[in-house]
């Protein structure tokens, strides 16, 4: 395999079987929490928006700076 060292291979591995293309996949399996609670995320409503915000930004989200919180849920959940 040719690619750049995965932080978390086997979230990695269920991001691309999900679907993910292999850069998306590869930015959320490096991200700093990347694995956490087994690589499983907290409930998006349950987060801050600035917590939202920071998450969209990991993952390439356009516009999320205009965004507020409903708004960066349904932007990551579409993502």
């Amino acid at each position: 395999m040719d690619r750049p060292s995965i932080k978390n291979e086997e979230q990695y591995e269920a991001l691309r079987e999900e679907g993910n293309s292999k850069e998306k996949a590869a930015r959320i399996a490096n991200t700093e929490n990347a694995g956490k609670k087994g690589g499983k995320a907290s409930v998006y409503e349950e987060r801050t928006k600035s917590e939202l915000y920071e998450q969209a930004k990991k993952t390439g989200i356009e516009g999320r700076s205009k965004m507020d919180k409903k708004e960066l849920i349904e932007a990551l959940r579409k993502e």
